[in-house]
């Protein structure tokens, strides 16, 4: 008997540490922003798995947040948050996986959905793990097929996306000398701009690694928000715009973990 509700507790503190379901419900009036990168299948023995959302699950996220009364807002429309429906989330992909457009475009144009693309502009055989760890050298993410102009012209044009800069290399802006980072930060919006001829007022810190000039940066080059991969829900967007929160989605949440995400903004 004692061994049972040993076993029991046990069980029920696994579960509470994994989906900490205990945690205070953010208010539906603040807007989720989900951080996505890919949406494919995972791969037998891949250290990046946890970045690749199924597709079925995708659909299924996508389908609910319809289905329970979500706005699907862009990123340029945090510049007047106050006119955001009660119940907005805002879908962000960062870096320009391929699979974006193969598995992630035909769900949104399916349910009348929207999501930001923070791009990379020179994203073609780039390991950029490595530049935040050296030993992620598999190059799994250089071998990952990457989103072509082609593809990206079609996407925006559907309506369904918007872009964002997410810099010139994906750089690790920790190792960069001012100049370089502007460079980086200044240029992916100039070249964005130029390539797509679409406003680009949105960037996201690769790595979410960044300072206090990373910041000022942005705001230099022309963005009117930024967002970190620092987990939570901004209940002041006003005060945070260039610092703002991410719902990071993983590739190994189930249903129950999405919905507890959408409730509190972080995982257990």
């Amino acid at each position: 008997m004692i061994w049972s509700v040993l076993l029991l507790a046990l069980l029920m503190l696994m579960f509470s540490k994994r989906y900490g379901w205990w945690r205070s419900a953010v208010d539906s009036s603040h807007p989720r922003i989900l951080m996505y990168h890919m949406v494919s299948e995972h791969r037998p023995g891949a250290k990046f798995n946890k970045l690749r959302v199924k597709p079925y699950h995708f659909e299924w996220q996508v389908r609910w947040l319809k289905e329970n009364g979500w706005y699907f807002g862009v990123m340029s429309e945090l510049a007047e948050p106050e006119k955001l429906p009660a119940k907005t989330v805002f879908l962000t992909f960062d870096d320009g996986f391929a699979d974006n457009y193969h598995q992630a475009h035909p769900v949104l144009q399916k349910y009348g959905a929207r999501a930001t693309l923070y791009l990379v502009v020179d994203r073609f055989g780039r390991d950029w793990s490595t530049a935040k760890k050296a030993h992620h050298n598999s190059g799994e993410l250089m071998r990952e097929s990457k989103l072509s102009d082609a593809q990206v012209t079609e996407m925006l044009a559907s309506g369904c996306w918007e872009l964002g800069g997410h810099t010139l290399t994906h750089a690790n802006l920790s190792r960069l000398s001012e100049a370089q980072k502007l460079a980086e930060i200044r240029g992916c919006r100039e070249q964005l701009a130029a390539r797509f001829a679409v406003p680009v007022s949105s960037f996201a810190y690769p790595f979410g690694i960044y300072d206090k000039v990373d910041v000022e940066l942005a705001e230099q080059a022309g963005f009117t928000s930024a967002v970190t991969t620092v987990e939570g829900i901004d209940t002041d967007l006003h005060s945070n715009c260039f610092e703002l929160r991410r719902v990071k989605i993983s590739g190994k949440d189930n249903r129950l973990a999405f919905r507890l995400r959408m409730r509190s903004g972080r995982r257990g």
